[in-house]
């Protein structure tokens, strides 16, 4: 059993899974403090969909992936460095297993959407449809817009680890939308943009060979840093701005120590680079944008408990 555990986690990406659930976590305790409303049923019905929803995104990538021929292209193009899982094309796991894991996932996401839409309200539906769509259309035909190297999918992964998560789980709790949510989501939305937006460096030249135009691909590796720095910044930018709208408490502003990583790595990036030097900017991203999230809810549930 903790041999199949240990396969799916693989398979699945599970290690970054916390991207998707801060989120959840925190439009979860935005309802708890603005609203004094909290349902650990639905919290936990939440929390599950999310997770899987996450992970059938992250399963339905590789197998998209594997079969545009995009992972088979990393493995060789010199210098490149793979971000897939590996089971489809080092040929660990059968397509045929791996889908059916894949659609597990999905079902699974959506039967926990099925429920939440019984007991908060059907709109709730919207986000499992659009998170579902963006999923898989974000490398499946014929849209494929996480290949078209016009914005597309970056905008696709703020709305699905940003606004939805967070969005979606305060809903769930009140049965109603508001604005407040919806700025919440900004900080945290944008790292893991940039988290997604950053990974394209391991393998931009095996992307460009394979036909895949992602943003680094379209503007070069030089324009690319820039606005990968520019992104961080703003991304920050947008937690100062929830502080000023006192949607966060001041002492939230913590989570600004959690950008000295990212920086300096930066600092320390040529204008060009071997696709190796990009590996620490890819954990420090990770990083901060994990621990940006968690600094955020920890400041809101303590404004929430104690004042």
């Amino acid at each position: 059993m903790m041999e199949k555990w240990t396969i799916f986690k693989k398979a699945s990406r599970f290690g970054v899974i916390p991207v998707m659930l801060i989120p959840v976590v925190l439009g979860t305790v935005g309802a708890y403090v603005w609203q004094g409303v909290f349902h650990p049923f639905l919290f936990v019905i939440t929390f599950v969909g999310a997770a899987a929803a996450h992970l059938f995104s992250n399963m339905v990538n590789d197998l998209w992936d594997f079969r545009n021929g995009t992972d088979t292209e990393a493995q060789h193009t010199p210098g490149a460095i793979s971000t897939n899982s590996g089971f489809l094309s080092g040929g660990v796991m059968r397509e045929s297993l791996f889908a059916l894991l894949t659609w597990g996932l999905l079902a699974v996401a959506a039967g926990c959407g099925l429920l939440l839409s019984l007991y908060s309200g059907w709109e709730i539906l919207w986000f499992v449809a659009g998170g579902a769509l963006i999923a898989y259309f974000y490398v499946a035909p014929p849209l494929r817009f996480g290949y078209r190297g016009k914005g597309y999918s970056e905008l696709a992964i703020f709305l699905a680890f940003g606004l939805m998560p967070v969005l979606g789980a305060y809903f769930v709790q009140t049965g109603a939308f508001s604005l407040k949510p919806a700025l919440l989501s900004l900080p945290s939305g944008l790292l893991t943009t940039l988290l997604l937006f950053n990974h394209h460096f391991l393998h931009w030249r095996a992307d460009k060979q394979a036909g895949k135009r992602t943003l680094v691909v379209v503007w070069g590796e030089r324009r690319a840093l820039i606005f990968s720095q520019v992104l961080l910044y703003i991304s920050y930018a947008s937690l100062i701005a929830c502080v000023l709208l006192h949607i966060l408490p001041v002492y939230a502003l913590l989570a600004l120590l959690t950008a000295i990583a990212p920086i300096r790595i930066y600092r320390s990036l040529q204008p060009e680079n071997p696709s190796e030097a990009y590996l620490p900017l890819m954990g420090a991203s990770q990083r901060a944008s994990v621990r940006c999230g968690v600094i955020m809810a920890a400041a809101l549930l303590i404004q929430g408990l104690f004042y």
